[in-house]
């Protein structure tokens, strides 16, 4: 039986723990040559571990806010399917975020998708055909999150990114997507939770807020994911994808 994405190569970035992590595995079941990325290599390590019985996954490091480390990855891996994962959680309202914060964030969260996007839609372009699928949140231009300023400002831009890329494209075969998920059950999140000082009463307040009485999971979102970069989303292009349990309803 072919798999759902026999013969693609996918680039996935951050795919060292997480929603990027879940999704490398994912689209690797699933039959794609998966390109798992990284700044964090000891991670990537583990992964490759993991992946050993599941399909073809190769790692090596990538800085998705170094140029020449993006022009780098995707010459190597020369991707079908683009997966931009990384990202930053800022906390904080607009009187508590610094300038550096709101820097940072902007490079992180929106410029580097800027690089990747620009570095490997030519290929994609020659080839007549690609995937990109680009990591927002809910908390952005669909809801406004609480203490999620700089955040929620970089991933509205991921998907005015998304929107446009889409549209410039749409006639050379490249489709642009974008999904926006609630709270997910993640490291970054327990870091989070543990940061806050008391992890316990804010697990619970984040699980408050869930119509579904739950968080989500790293393997949901891959899953979407994973249709987005297979031949069954032919004809989705240039939206939004909410998977928040319901939260922004």
């Amino acid at each position: 039986m072919t798999k759902r994405l026999s013969g693609k190569r996918a680039l996935v970035t951050a795919a060292g723990q997480g929603i990027g992590k879940a999704t490398a595995l994912a689209m690797a079941a699933e039959g794609a040559h998966v390109f798992a990325t990284d700044i964090n290599t000891k991670t990537l390590d583990k992964l490759a571990n993991e992946a050993v019985d599941v399909g073809t996954l190769e790692i090596f490091e990538l800085d998705v806010l170094s140029k020449n480390s993006i022009d780098e990855g995707i010459a190597q891996s020369k991707p079908d399917i683009l997966f931009n994962c990384a990202g930053f959680v800022h906390n904080g309202t607009i009187l508590e975020a610094t300038a550096q914060e709101w820097d940072n964030a902007w490079e992180l969260n929106v410029s580097s998708m800027f690089k990747t996007i620009r570095a490997a839609l030519p290929g994609m372009i020659e080839r007549g055909s690609g995937s990109i699928i680009n990591m927002s949140s809910v908390a952005s231009s669909i809801k406004g999150a609480p203490n999620r300023l700089i955040y929620g400002t970089t991933k509205a831009a991921v998907i005015g990114l998304t929107k446009a890329v889409a549209t410039d494209y749409i006639t050379q075969g490249i489709r642009c997507n974008c999904i926006c998920p609630g709270t997910v059950d993640s490291p970054s999140l327990h870091q989070r939770l543990e940061a806050t000082g008391d992890y316990n009463k804010a697990m619970k307040d984040f699980i408050a807020r869930q119509p579904m009485g739950r968080i989500g999971y790293a393997e949901e979102i891959a899953a979407l994911a994973v249709y987005l970069g297979s031949d069954e989303s032919n004809f989705t292009t240039g939206h939004a994808h909410v998977i928040d349990g319901g939260w922004s309803n």
